[in-house]
């Protein structure tokens, strides 16, 4: 009950932020506009209204997820209503697992409304349903559910600004996880090799929830190999937020 009470809060909070609502509003106005680009173009119309939307549901969920992510824990200390909440009877780890599920639930009903007018747009502009595209969404979902708890970790020690800078970089190198590997096989010095690959080990794989291109080309969806990526993405989670906890609870607040 302290979880969801917390939570709750937490996802009031979020959707009465004027950030939230401006990044909302023009992620949602540049998925409609995919449909007038789709209209200049010829033959192409579905492919771009599907390439834009999800492009488009992913990049602008990242930045609610950072966002409000990095300003989870500091927007407590700093109002100082962190002294408050650790005087009742709740565990730190409450805390923090509440701040976390309110957020998340924030994404849920933002990217959820996104990915939704993506599916009718690609909808009305194909003339025929896509479940692709959810299934899409649903995998970068758990995309950002992962990028949320990187900014919540980072958001127990550091200030609004390098939490934003460091959980941008976590993403951008996690989306190019790939490439790091194959870079990695180029390099000729066996020490480099090795740091390159413990970073691919250490950061999270985030380019493996991006099966948007599989989409586009009709590519069948694996059940099975969807289920170990969100498995995957799941256990991330799980170890990010035993990170942010064990940092909160020796953070000292008097």
């Amino acid at each position: 009950m302290r979880v969801a009470a917390i939570a709750l809060n937490t996802f009031r909070e979020a959707v009465r932020d004027r950030i939230l609502y401006s990044i909302l509003a023009f992620a949602l106005l540049l998925i409609g506009a995919s449909v007038i680009l789709a209209g200049l173009s010829i033959g192409q119309e579905s492919r771009i209204v599907k390439d834009l939307g999800l492009a488009s549901t992913s990049l602008f969920g990242t930045f609610i997820a950072i966002f409000l992510g990095i300003g989870l824990v500091f927007k407590e200390i700093d109002r100082r209503t962190i002294y408050a909440i650790i005087a009742k009877p709740i565990h730190r780890y409450q805390f923090i697992l509440g701040k976390y599920v309110g957020l998340v639930l924030t994404l849920a009903v933002t990217v959820g409304v996104m990915a939704l007018l993506v599916f009718l747009l690609a909808w009305l502009v194909d003339g025929r349903p896509a479940p692709g595209l959810l299934a899409a969404a649903g995998l970068d979902f758990v995309a950002l559910m992962i990028v949320t708890a990187v900014a919540l970790l980072f958001s127990t020690f550091s200030t609004p600004t390098l939490s934003a800078m460091l959980t941008l970089a976590t993403y951008v190198i996690g989306r190019l996880s790939g490439d790091l590997v194959l870079f990695a096989e180029q390099v000729p010095s066996p020490g480099v090799r090795a740091v390159i690959r413990g970073i691919y080990l250490i950061l999270p794989d985030l380019g493996r929830f991006q099966i948007g291109s599989r989409v586009l080309h009709d590519l069948p969806l694996l059940p099975a190999n969807m289920l170990a990526t969100s498995a995957y993405g799941l256990s991330y989670i799980l170890l990010l937020l035993l990170l942010a906890v064990s940092v909160f609870q020796r953070r000292d607040f008097k």
